[in-house]
């Protein structure tokens, strides 16, 4: 039913079906944003002090060995 609208919608303006939906969505997403529906629920959060001692965070390898119980990478494959 909603494609019939957008196909009768860009008929009339002389616009393509794609463009037609694309401002469409634009105009959803910009009325969700200004009524607030588009906010963010709040998330809880756990603070246990930081990271391990000794974990790199810029060294992917080291954090992903971390979280995978110290088994190498490599062995998950």
């Amino acid at each position: 039913m909603h494609d019939a609208r957008a196909k009768v919608r860009a008929a009339e303006t002389g616009a393509s079906v794609g463009s037609v939906i694309e401002e469409a969505l634009r105009a959803h997403l910009l009325r969700s944003v200004a009524t607030g529906a588009a906010s963010l629920a709040a998330l809880p959060t756990i603070s246990t002090g930081g990271t391990r001692p000794g974990i790199d965070l810029d060294d992917m390898s080291a954090v992903y060995e971390v979280l995978d119980e110290g088994r190498p990478v490599d062995a998950l494959r």
